[in-house]
């Protein structure tokens, strides 16, 4: 067949025929936005292109997504279409079919003058119709003028937004200016009235200054009597110190007198109370007389059971003070009754432990105290209101709990109160009331830490 005729898919035999005329081999500089619509056009119709004409390089994105095939495959694109010419041709028959009339157009060099300068030039680069490359720089021109023309039109607005920014900086400059100047005056006020009150200042100062020396002469005057004084002071001090060294001479001399006057005496007292001693025990032979069955310290703790309502048993325990060796001293005294105040014992042995265990150590360690002597031993605990249940006393410790509304204070005197006169009590007790009272009624008094000092060793 002869002249031009269309084949099935729009493109003219002229069009395809031109891309191989020696102008197409012309490359131009494709404008950014142009090679652009190249590379998207290309890497979009990958997959329509048969696995023969795809080059070997683009290969391998043929299966990628489109948007990975324009990031992976975009830069090699182009290089690609101008240096493989059947790569290109299948591209543009594939191109210009998929732009309908537009690529219709442009393959025929007629491309309509209110189409899309840019889609215009991409679609002339790969069909390359007669002409294609005056068609593509005089794209590349309008691109290029529309491209400077929004610059041209950005200037502007950027211009006119400095303008409107240089309007509003001139009004704020003069506002400010205007307030700087208020501000100025004020602050030649406020100096004016600053000179003023240091020039009163000054004047304070040298008022001030007159004031101190009048001060500091009266100060010397003061320190000239007062070195005097302190003079007659040491004279006098001397004398009295002369006169209590005197006065311990003297005392010393009499203690030696007295000491010696003490011996005879300790003599003479050792003899009566033999000589008494003799006579009870002989007494109590003639009258027959046995140990008693309850002792005094029993009517009370009965007492207290009663108005409590707690159940004890006699014979109970408690602990120590300063010195134990006096606390044995008064231990070995005939018949003698222990009286120990328990949770002061405890608090000051081992107040880490909760109560219920301070008072099974207490009691239990007041046990082997009672088996080592023969004292009558009781330990007088606050609060049987609050016990469930009162515990047991071990063999020879009586164990006491004060009723409601009585402190082991107040059972402690009692006990003591009820003691006849002359039976020796011994009251282990770190409260001072408690032993100012005992003391008054007789008995003595040791601390709590005696006892604990004591027990330890045992």
């Amino acid at each position: 067949m002869t002249g031009d005729h269309h084949r099935e898919d729009g493109v003219t035999d002229a069009a395809i025929g031109a891309a191989h005329e020696p102008d197409a081999e012309v490359e131009p500089t494709l404008p950014e936005a142009v090679r652009a619509r190249v590379t998207a056009i290309a890497v979009d119709l990958f997959p329509t292109v048969g696995a023969d004409v795809l080059p070997a390089s683009l290969k391998r994105f043929a299966q990628f997504t489109p948007a990975r095939r324009a990031r992976l495959a975009g830069p090699s694109v182009v290089a690609q279409l101008a240096a493989d010419a059947d790569f290109r041709e299948r591209l543009a028959e594939r191109a210009v079919e998929a732009a309908g009339p537009l690529g219709a157009a442009v393959a025929a060099g007629t491309p309509p003058g209110a189409a899309d300068p840019v889609e215009v030039a991409a679609l002339a680069y790969l069909a390359r119709p007669p002409r294609w490359t005056t068609l593509v720089e005089s794209v590349s021109a309008t691109v290029t003028a529309a491209a400077e023309s929004e610059q041209v039109l950005a200037a502007s607005r950027q211009i006119e937004r400095l303008t409107e920014q240089l309007d509003r900086a001139r009004v704020n400059a003069k506002a400010d200016t205007d307030k700087l100047r208020a501000d100025l005056s004020n602050v030649r006020a406020e100096a004016d009235e600053l000179r003023a009150r240091v020039r009163e200042l000054t004047k304070a100062l040298r008022d001030s200054e007159q004031d101190v020396r009048r001060l500091t002469d009266a100060v010397s005057t003061e320190k000239g009597r007062v070195a005097a004084a302190s003079s007659t002071s040491d004279a006098e001090i001397r004398r009295l110190r002369s006169r209590l060294a005197d006065a311990e001479r003297e005392l010393e001399t009499a203690k030696s007198s007295s000491r010696a006057g003490r011996v005879t005496d300790d003599m003479r007292l050792w003899l009566l109370l033999e000589t008494l001693g003799n006579a009870a025990q002989g007494l109590r032979r003639e009258l027959a007389l046995g140990p008693p069955g309850v002792l005094p310290g029993d009517v009370v703790a009965a007492d207290v059971e009663a108005v409590a309502g707690t159940k004890t048993k006699t014979g109970s325990q408690l602990w120590a003070a300063d010195d134990p060796a006096r606390l044995d001293q008064l231990l070995a005294l005939p018949r003698v009754h222990l009286v120990i105040d328990g949770y002061n014992v405890t608090k000051t042995g081992f107040p880490e432990a909760a109560l219920e265990q301070q008072r099974t150590r207490l009691v239990a360690s007041l046990a082997g105290l009672a088996a080592q002597t023969n004292a009558e031993i009781t330990v007088v605990f606050d609060g049987a209101g609050r016990l469930a249940i009162a515990p047991g006393s071990p063999r020879g410790v009586r164990v006491i709990f004060s009723p409601a509304g009585e402190t082991a204070d107040e059972v402690i005197r009692r006990l003591v109160r009820t003691e006849p006169q002359g039976r020796p009590v011994v009251v282990v007790s770190s409260d001072k009331e408690v032993a100012d009272g005992i003391r008054r009624a007789g008995a003595y008094a040791v601390p709590s830490i005696v006892l604990v000092k004591r027990l330890d060793r045992a």
